[in-house]
This record gives C-alpha cells, structure tokens and sequence, in this order.
C-alpha cells in the first residue's frame, strides 16, 4: 500500500453544509447544500429506477445517485448563487457556467491524486451522458418543488410563485419517470405524519 496521500478535498466537500439555499426567500425552515444532494441523488436514484422499471430504460440508477450527491459540490466555492440572478440573462448564466466549471476544476485538483479521475467523472458536468444528465436534473427541480410544498404547508406564501414556476418546468418536460413520480410519490409531503402513518397502517 503507497503512502496516505494529504488532501483538503473532503474538508471542502464537508463544508457543503454550511452553504443555505434559497438566500433571497424567507424560510421557515432552512435548507443546506449538503441535504439537498443527498434528497437529490434519492429522488434520482427513484427516476432511474422507474425508467427502466416500467419505460423500458437501461440507465445505472447507482451511477445516477452517486452523481447527483456530486452535483452542487462547487458552490463550497462558488456559494449558492439564486436562481433568479443565475437566469436573470444569457450572459449572466453563460458567465456563472463559467465560473462553475472553473470551481469544478479546482475541486477536482484538490482530490487525492491517486483518484482525481473518479471525482472528475462525477464533478464534471460536461461530457456527461445525456440521459443521467436529464434525470439528475429533473430530480433537482422535484427537490426544488417538495421544498416549496414544505414552505407553502407551514403557511409561508413567498414560495407561491416558485412552486408554480416549477410545476410548469416539470410538466414541460414531458418524462414519463417524472410524471409517475409526481403523480405515485409527491402527493405524501403535504400529508402530516399522522396522515402518512394511519394511510400505511390501512394499505
């Protein structure tokens, strides 16, 4: 066995929990980077699973949900930029990719040498396949959706808006993962513990 290699890398990765989403909006209940990912590689995991379970698809569900843990990793550097100055114009968003690949690119340098080629397929977005790059970001906007659904049940009106920005992205999309998700598993985060709990116990 070669000698341990020093690496900052998992300390910058660690900080993911530090990072809130969603700076712009009051919250009733904050959300980090960190719990996000993994609430987003979940959900993905659940797409890919469906896909291939009942549409005929052949995509790694495991590949898929590792990746989506990875997806957000460069706001350690970069922060969580909101999505109304990322998308205010073209030229912001085409300046923040940029920003974004550089951060990637920084992280990636700051893995063990022995396995920057591992992180650099998870980290990096581009060159990613087309299908678990759809699927991971679906899962994204779903997570972004559930969050609005959370905020709007503890009587918080400013997710309003966001909520119906994002019910359109997600019927746009035309999925038929997406579809069977929203419509299978979505509706039980607006029940109460109690709702969920007796509706288990009668199925």
């Amino acid at each position: 066995m070669s000698t341990p290699q020093k690496s900052h890398f998992f300390a910058h990765l660690s900080r993911m929990k530090l990072i809130n989403r969603w700076p712009l909006m009051r919250n009733v209940r904050t959300e980090n980077v960190q719990e996000h990912s993994l609430q987003v590689a979940m959900v993905a995991h659940s797409l890919a699973l469906i896909r291939n379970k009942y549409f005929g698809g052949t995509v790694n569900a495991y590949k898929i949900a590792t990746q989506a843990m990875f997806h957000d990793v460069s706001e350690v550097l970069t922060g969580d930029l909101p999505t109304p100055v990322k998308y205010y114009n073209p030229a912001i968003q085409a300046e923040y990719k940029k920003i974004e690949k550089i951060a990637e690119q920084k992280l990636i340098d700051m893995a063990p040498a022995d396995f920057k080629e591992d992180y650099a397929a998870l980290i990096q977005h581009e060159g990613q396949d087309e299908a678990e790059a759809f699927i991971i970001k679906a899962a994204d906007v779903i997570c972004a959706y559930l969050k609005t659904l959370e905020e709007l049940s503890a009587g918080n009106q400013e997710f309003g808006l966001a909520k119906k920005r994002l019910d359109k992205i997600l019927k746009d999309y035309h999925s038929q993962e997406v579809d069977y998700f929203m419509r299978a598993y979505v509706p039980s985060f607006s029940l109460s513990l109690d709702e969920i709990t007796q509706e288990d116990n009668a199925l």
